[in-house]
């Protein structure tokens, strides 16, 4: 059995669930079929187990360090990045004429997550390349794309995404680096920037020809100040190595790494604190600034960046999902292996019995239902978003893809911070399960807890991800997307409704319930007319939501289970049988011990509680 990752769970997500051989029907999938993509998959699966897993803990061990001159990182992770650009997956998901697969997203997703499960740390590099080659393709010029994006999608140039500063945050309104026009040049407007960056991760390294740093930056007014609030940023493409006009390196750019940050996670990439404009060794043409060339128009820079932004959530709500999905699958090779205790059974008080293995201790099921539940959910909440993106590249009519937009935005904020929330607590659980060996070096999983301990922060805290999806998402479009979303999930319900035992249309009529009342709740939450009030519980709504969300994830993994179910059953597959049954215990597990959850929640958001808003700082 594979530590990374289930492939028997994955083939069911994506073939018997999703159906995903059907989008070959889409002209941009044509020249695909369930072959090719499982060829993409294996490929993955074996580069990840390989080379990518077997340098995770040395990675954690040997973090990158810092010699005054360079940023040193073990061998392995170059190694591991230069087998996965060789084999083509920077550009898995892009066009033929970029040397692209035009595999569908959420084909590459899966084979991603291979990565993101065996090895986060270096799995960080090229997925933030991805993005930003992405947000270039989308908001770049062609001069742009040729220069940095074709060389990301070959593995020879490395991208990051450069918004936090030290005074700022996550208040980006607030951000201080100043970009002054120069003038006109191949590569589009050229401007010299000035300020400081951190948390920049892949900020500097050795591991490829140059680094794409997306900049968020402001220009100055006639007045020399610059603007306030978000509407004044604006986005550069500051390469560390210049690019002459032939195309070929030139010289260092002004980019100056201050110091690496240490995390708790992710070791193993690259964390910086970056100077724009204030080195001293580097002075591109003699003057003070670090070059970088204006993306899309002046103001713009925070509506182009969440083209990576938003890519990015679902990328990090993907990696806690399999940070989770491992260490479940570490917990669960523990507790089929280790003897300890005695059956609770008749017998097993007497001391001369054998031990048995720890999966037969009741408490110990629980904890391991709860891992599964979560990280299984998770995985398919993500693989559906993917498919969304799909949809809405690729359908034909504009009401599929207009569907499948909404969809996806709502469900954004979740599939970032559901998993982010659970699958860490899966890898408390997982670490629990393996008792006290869980919490020494020894053993994987108290790693798979610090590196899944950051995303709750990364891309946005679960207090931003609320107020998006409380404050921004249900509401859009007079409440669209929330309709539709409800209407999905009783939908789905409906199905349900359909299949007999295995307590599918119990949980039919709970999921419809809640559905329904997370609607009530939140209109009477904006009924308030009071934002400050609506909003000061909005971390408490989106647990609700995500909830919810879940069950609805999880009824429809068991539908499908369920009907496969029987089809084992008839063939006298035994090893079938018992993975849908599996399903069908996690789908119950999650209705019976996890949704129930939700009823206290909404009441207390329904009660409109001020208990937030009325505290002061001197009574802590």
């Amino acid at each position: 059995m594979s530590l990374i990752l289930s492939r028997r769970d994955l083939n069911f997500l994506l073939y018997e669930w999703l159906k995903v051989e059907t989008m070959t029907a889409m002209s941009r999938y044509a020249d695909h079929s369930r072959e090719t993509f499982d060829a993409a998959l294996d490929t993955c699966e074996k580069i990840a187990t390989d080379l990518f897993a077997t340098h995770n803990k040395k990675n954690d061990q040997q973090e990158p360090h810092f010699d005054g001159k360079r940023v040193h990182v073990i061998p392995e992770v170059k190694a591991a990045l230069d087998a996965f650009s060789a084999a083509g997956l920077m550009a898995a998901g892009q066009d033929y004429e970029l040397g692209g697969m035009q595999l569908p997203l959420v084909v590459e997703k899966a084979g991603f997550a291979y990565f993101m499960a065996a090895n986060v740390a270096t799995a960080n590099y090229p997925f933030l390349t991805i993005g930003n080659a992405n947000l270039l393709l989308a908001h770049g010029t062609p001069a742009q794309i040729d220069a940095f994006v074709r060389p990301e999608l070959e593995g020879r140039f490395f991208g990051t995404m450069c918004l936090s500063e030290p005074q700022a945050g996550s208040s980006l309104s607030d951000i201080a680096t100043r970009a002054e026009y120069e003038g006109d040049s191949l590569l589009g407007g050229q401007y010299r920037l000035r300020g400081n960056k951190m948390w920049i991760s892949g900020g500097e390294h050795e591991l490829s020809d140059n680094i794409v740093h997306l900049v968020l930056a402001k220009i100055p007014g006639s007045d020399g100040k610059l603007p306030p609030g978000v509407k004044g940023i604006s986005l550069f493409v500051v390469p560390k190595v210049l690019i002459n006009d032939d195309g070929s390196l030139g010289e260092h750019n002004d980019v100056v790494l201050a110091g690496l940050n240490h995390k708790m996670g992710h070791r193993g990439t690259t964390n910086c604190l970056l100077n724009f404009g204030e080195g001293t060794q580097y002075r591109p043409g003699g003057q003070a600034g670090a070059v970088g060339y204006l993306v899309g128009e002046p103001g713009q820079g925070l509506a182009c960046m969440f083209h990576m932004m938003n890519e990015a959530r679902i990328g990090v709500g993907l990696a806690a999902s399999m940070l989770g999905y491992t260490g479940y699958l570490h917990a669960l090779d523990y507790a089929r292996n280790r003897p300890q205790g005695r059956s609770s059974g008749p017998g097993g008080k007497d001391p001369a019995s054998p031990q048995v293995k720890l999966v037969e201790h009741a408490d110990i099921r629980r904890m391991l239902l709860a891992q599964k539940s979560y990280a299984e959910g998770a995985l398919a909440l993500n693989l559906y978003c993917a498919k969304l993106v799909d949809e809405a590249r690729g359908a034909q009519e504009d009401a599929s893809r207009e569907r499948a937009s909404l969809l996806l935005d709502i469900l954004t904020p979740i599939a970032k911070s559901w998993p982010s929330q659970w699958c860490l607590e899966g890898n408390s659980l997982a670490i629990q399960v393996h008792g006290g060996y869980g919490y020494t070096r020894e053993y994987n999983v108290e790693q798979f807890y610090r590196d899944n301990r950051l995303n709750p922060i990364h891309e946005g805290t679960h207090g931003i991800q609320a107020l998006d999806l409380l404050g921004r998402k249900v509401v859009m479009q007079d409440g669209a997307a929330l309709r539709l979303l409800e209407d999905a999930m009783r939908s789905t319900a409906l199905r349900a409704q359909e299949s007999a035992g295995f307590n599918l249309q119990r949980h039919a009529h709970e999921l419809t319930h809640a559905a329904s009342r997370l609607t009530s709740v939140t209109k009477r939450m904006w009924a308030a007319a009071n934002p400050s009030l609506t909003l000061a519980n909005a971390s408490l709504y989106l647990e609700a939501f995500g909830h919810v969300v879940m069950a609805w994830v999880w009824l429809e993994q068991a539908i499908a289970a369920r009907l496969a179910l029987s089809r084992a059953i008839a063939a006298d597959r035994t090893e079938d049988e018992a993975f849908y049954r599996g399903k069908l215990a996690a789908a119950d597990y999650f209705f019976r011990w996890e949704l129930p959850r939700v009823s206290a929640q909404l009441d207390l958001l329904a009660s409109l509680d001020r208990t937030l808003l009325d505290v002061r700082d001197a009574w802590f």
